[in-house]
C-alpha cells in the first residue's frame, strides 16, 4: 500500500516560513558582521562578510536540508578559522539557526555529537589564552557549551511540541468523526423509522383491498415503493458520508420537503394539518434539518404507537427562536405517568439540544404531544 502524500501546510502558514526564513538570514548576516566589524576586523570583505553570506543562504533551505545545512555551515566556519581569522563571535552561535533546526530532526544524536566535536576543537583551538586568561577561557568555553545545550534543549522541545499539536489535531479530527457518525446514526434511524410506519401502513391497506378494491392496493403499492425509493436516496447518502464520498451525497431534507412528508402521512391514513406562522425562509439550514427531522419522527410515532387518527403540526417562525409542535389524538398513557424513551426521542432530544434548545414530550389530554423549542443562531435571549 502507497503511502499518503505529506500534508501540505496552507500558503498563509508557507509565507510565513519562508518570511522567517529570510530574516533568519539577514540578521545572521548583520549581526557577524557587525561583531567582527567592534572586535577590530578591519577588512570584513576578506573573510567575514564571505562567511556571513555563506551561513544566511544556506539558512533559506534549512528545512528542506538541516544536517546538510549544518555540516556545511560548520564546514564554513572551520574554513575561516583555518585561513587565519579570528572568531569574531565564538564557533557555536555562527551556527545556532542550523544547530536547532538539526535539533528538530530524528538525528538529534547525530547533532550533539557534532556539537561536541566542534566544542572540543573550539576548546582547543583557544589554549592559548588558558595560560594568561584563564577566566576568560573558562567563561568561553562553558559559555559555548551552555550555547549549544540550549540549542538542542530549544530543538527538542519545538518537536515535542509540534507533536503534541499534530495529536491534538487527529484527536479533535477524530472526535469530529465520532459525532457525525452519530449524526448519521439519528438520520438513518429517523429516515427507516418514517419509512416503515408509512410503508407498513400501505401494505395492510393493500393486504386488506386486494380482492375488493385491486386500484386501491396497487395505488397503496406504488405509494409505499415511492416511499421506499426516496427513503433508499436518503440512506445512500447518509452511507456516502461514513464512507467519506462527499461527491455521492445529496442535499438533506429541509422545511421545503416538509409538504412531502405531510402527504405521506397523510397517505397512510393520517390526518395531517400543518400549521406555519412566520418566515420560513429566514431559518439556517442546521435548524431547518432539525425541525424537519422531530416532525419526522413525531409522525412516524405516531402512526408506528399512537393508534391515532389525525395529527397537527405547528411551527411558529419568530425571529430569537422556533417553536415546532406536534399532537396526535391517539392513546397515550395517562397524564403525569413516566414516558419511556425510545432511540426516537432520545434522537430528537439531542439534535434540539445540540442547538441550544429544549424538548418536551409527554401525554396530554386527548392525545400525545411534542415540543420543541430551538433558538436561532446569533440571537439574544
Amino acid at each position: 500500500m502507497a503511502e499518503p502524500p505529506p500534508r501540505r501546510e496552507p500558503a498563509p502558514v508557507r509565507h510565513f516560513a519562508w518570511i522567517t526564513d529570510i530574516t533568519l538570514a539577514a540578521l545572521t548576516l548583520v549581526f557577524f558582521v557587525a561583531v567582527a566589524l567592534t572586535t577590530g576586523v578591519h577588512s570584513p570583505w576578506q573573510g567575514p562578510i564571505p562567511l556571513a553570506l555563506l551561513l544566511g543562504a544556506l539558512l533559506l533551505v534549512r528545512r528542506r536540508w538541516p544536517m546538510t545545512v549544518l555540516l556545511l555551515s560548520i564546514g564554513g566556519i572551520f574554513a575561516y578559522h583555518l585561513t587565519g581569522h579570528g572568531s569574531p563571535a565564538g564557533w557555536i552561535w555562527p551556527a545556532a539557526v542550523a544547530y536547532f533546526t538539526a535539533a528538530t530532526t530524528s538525528r538529534v544524536r547525530w547533532v550533539a555529537a557534532i556539537g561536541l566535536a566542534q566544542l572540543i576543537y573550539s576548546a582547543v583551538d583557544f589554549r592559548s589564552v588558558l595560560d594568561t586568561n584563564p577566566t576568560r577561557y573558562l567563561i568561553h568555553v562553558a559559555g559555548e557549551g551552555l550555547l549549544l545545550a540550549v540549542l538542542i534543549a530549544a530543538g527538542l522541545t519545538y518537536t515535542a511540541a509540534m507533536r503534541w499539536r499534530e495529536r491534538l489535531r487527529e484527536t479533535d479530527s477524530r472526535a469530529r468523526a465520532a459525532e457525525e457518525r452519530l449524526r448519521v446514526s439519528h438520520e438513518v434511524h429517523d429516515v427507516i423509522a418514517h419509512t416503515l410506519a408509512v410503508v407498513g401502513v400501505q401494505l395492510n391497506v393493500a393486504a386488506d383491498t386486494l380482492e375488493e378494491d385491486p386500484a386501491a392496493a396497487a395505488a397503496a403499492l406504488r405509494l409505499a415503493k415511492d416511499v421506499r425509493n426516496r427513503a433508499m436516496a436518503d440512506l445512500r447518502s447518509l452511507i456516502a458520508v461514513l464512507r467519506d464520498k462527499p461527491g455521492d451525497t445529496v442535499p438533506q431534507p429541509d422545511l421545503a420537503s416538509l409538504g412531502t412528508l405531510i402527504s405521506d402521512a397523510r397517505a397512510a391514513g393520517l390526518e395531517v394539518t400543518l400549521d406555519e406562522h412566520g418566515d420560513p425562509a429566514a431559518v439556517p439550514a442546521i435548524p431547518a434539518i432539525v425541525i424537519y427531522r422531530v416532525v419526522q419522527e413525531s409522525l412516524a410515532n405516531t402512526l408506528k404507537h399512537a393508534g391515532a387518527s389525525k395529527a397537527e403540526v405547528t411551527i411558529t417562525y419568530a425571529p430569537r427562536s422556533i417553536t415546532v409542535a406536534i399532537s396526535d389524538d391517539g392513546r397515550s398513557v395517562p397524564c403525569g405517568a413516566d414516558v419511556t424513551e425510545g432511540h426516537g426521542l432520545a434522537g430528537m432530544r439531542e439534535r434540539v439540544s445540540a442547538l441550544g434548545g429544549v424538548l418536551a414530550a409527554g401525554p396530554v389530554p386527548g392525545g400525545f404531544a411534542v415540543r420543541a423549542d430551538i433558538p436561532v443562531a446569533g440571537s439574544t435571549a
